[in-house]
């Protein structure tokens, strides 16, 4: 049986004109991944409040969703940091519209310091839907890393969850491995020959992630991988967009002291400007 990753969701909710179709969207998910739904608000708790997010709950399409609503006066990262903690959250759910203040208030400074911060896998959803909008393509970064194979797994999953029919895996592979500056038609052979070598390196990687996944994972599911050359982060976001992905995963960026607050993260690339809903996984095993 294929391990359940994400047992239980909290969803730090803002009284937004969003708010809504985030709840449809974010207990939808919930119901998909036979989750547990923690919606929390950062905030003073009124009966108009109350009233309000009682009645879009009324409202949802699964009435046997298992939910709790929890309301915290505080900082907001502090506050959904120490509850994502305190309640054992698998992941994190943030909603967004791209063209909102809102947006820029979660996706923007809370986005960037939670994904730093907290110890599980962040959702960002700049694409709510009141009524369903199935996910049909699932990309996910397949670069050289510890914790990729458990990104990958977690695509399959989704994939499966949600009943998507393609997941494309993208190998970012920096410009700077061809190493061949082309001046001409031999230095253009080189670098030709040079990136197709590193193609066959980074596929053959993949394939064996993809040997170790559970068969009711893959069998079905359409899997593509994709060498891309460019910027990471910068470049599989920009392929996300292009394909018209519905859901883009990537892995958390890791931390690495002094040298985290000089160099942009891949991911904070994705962040500067989302390309579609994001799913950032946290390995926390």
């Amino acid at each position: 049986m294929v391990q359940q990753p994400f047992r239980s969701m909290l969803f730090g909710f803002a009284f937004s004109p969003t708010l809504e179709i985030n709840i449809m969207e974010t207990s939808r998910l919930a119901h998909f991944f036979n989750s547990k739904l923690i919606l929390l608000h950062v905030g003073e708790k009124t009966a108009d409040k109350a009233h309000k997010i009682n009645g879009i709950l009324d409202r949802i399409e699964y009435k046997d969703l298992d939910f709790e609503i929890h309301w915290q006066v505080g900082d907001p990262v502090e506050t959904i940091l120490e509850a994502s903690q305190s309640y054992k959250v698998d992941l994190l759910v943030l909603g967004a519209m791209q063209h909102e203040d809102v947006f820029t208030f979660y996706v923007g400074s809370i986005a960037r310091k939670l994904t730093r911060k907290v110890a599980c896998s962040v959702l960002l959803l700049i694409r709510p839907a009141a009524i369903r909008v199935p996910c049909q393509h699932i990309v996910v970064n397949g670069l050289d890393d510890p914790d990729t194979p458990v990104a990958i797994h977690r695509a399959l999953y989704t994939a499966a969850a949600l009943g998507a029919k393609q997941v494309t895996i993208v190998e970012e592979i920096r410009q700077q491995e061809v190493q061949v500056i082309v001046e001409d038609d031999r230095s253009l052979k080189r670098a030709t020959l040079r990136k197709e070598k590193l193609k066959a390196r980074e596929e053959s990687r993949v394939q064996h992630i993809l040997e170790e996944m559970p068969e009711e994972l893959t069998s079905g599911l359409s899997i593509k991988t994709q060498s891309i050359f460019g910027k990471r982060g910068y470049s599989i976001g920009h392929y996300a967009e292009v394909v018209r992905a519905d859901l883009l995963i990537m892995n958390a960026p890791r931390k690495s002291g002094v040298l985290d607050r000089i160099f942009p993260h891949d991911i904070e690339y994705i962040l500067t400007d989302l390309p579609t809903d994001v799913l950032i996984i946290r390995n926390s095993s």
